[in-house]
Order: C-alpha cells, then sequence, then structure tokens
C-alpha cells in the first residue's frame, strides 16, 4: 500500500489543470458580468448583449440550443419584452477556472427578483479573449 501512495500523488498532478488563475483576467470577466447585470437592471438588452461574442458561432443553450449573437437577442426581446418581466436580476458567481490564457470556464447562478416570482437557476459560461476584450462565447443558463 504504501507504494502506490507515489503513484497517487503523480495522478493527482496529472489531472491538475496546467493554467493558473490570471487575476487580470478574472477581473475583466467578473466586469463583464457586473455590466451585464447593471445593463439588465437599467432595462437595456442591447448594452446586456455587449456581454457576448457578435457572432454567429456564439452558442446559447437554454430552453432549446441556438447560435447566434442576433437570435440570442431577440429570444430575450420575445422572452422579456417589459420591465416586469425582465425583473432585477442578481448573479453569483461560484468558480472561475482557466482552459487556457485565452479560455475560461464561469459557473454560477442568476435569480430575477420580480413581484409575481423569482426564477434562478445555475450557468455556464465559457469566456475567450477575442479582439482583447473578454466575451461569452457559450452559454448554458438553466
Amino acid at each position: 500500500m504504501k507504494y502506490l501512495i507515489p503513484f497517487a500523488f503523480i495522478g493527482l498532478a496529472a489531472c491538475t489543470p496546467k493554467e493558473s488563475l490570471d487575476p487580470t483576467a478574472e477581473s475583466k470577466i467578473r466586469e463583464v458580468l457586473t455590466q451585464q447585470q447593471t445593463a439588465w437592471n437599467e432595462g437595456s438588452l442591447e448594452k446586456f448583449m455587449e456581454g457576448y461574442w457578435k457572432s454567429d458561432s456564439l452558442q446559447f443553450i437554454g430552453s432549446s440550443i441556438r447560435y447566434g449573437w442576433q437570435p440570442t437577442l431577440d429570444n430575450y426581446k420575445k422572452n422579456y419584452s417589459t420591465r416586469e418581466l425582465m425583473g432585477r436580476l442578481q448573479f453569483d458567481i461560484w468558480q472561475i477556472v482557466p482552459l487556457a490564457p485565452d479560455a475560461y470556464l464561469l459557473t454560477g447562478q442568476y435569480t430575477l427578483f420580480r413581484e409575481s416570482d423569482q426564477p434562478s437557476g445555475p450557468f455556464t459560461l465559457i469566456f475567450r479573449k477575442k479582439n482583447n476584450e473578454w466575451v461569452i462565447v457559450y452559454d448554458h443558463t438553466s
């Protein structure tokens, strides 16, 4: 048994992410979510969408899978057509994990505070650095 312990440490080292968290990247990514939260709470879906990659390759998974920045904005406009439906948004960030120097995985929870209800659920975002800006390229919100 004592001979297996060194192999266990080697196995753990092999599973440890090679990338380390860049404090500047983490700060910029958090800033994107803060700006999105502010834009939402001001009722501006267009400003909220500035946090997303403006590309047909943007992937959003919610009640369905959709591709593209414009279809994502259109869906938000359809589902949140009034300030009452938008409510007040709050993000809670659980974890930010580096995948590569230009890619990070973020998990968290959203909550919408509305007069009639309080929908809430987890989300997973992949951020990529595009044109020197951190943007969401993948969003899976439940």
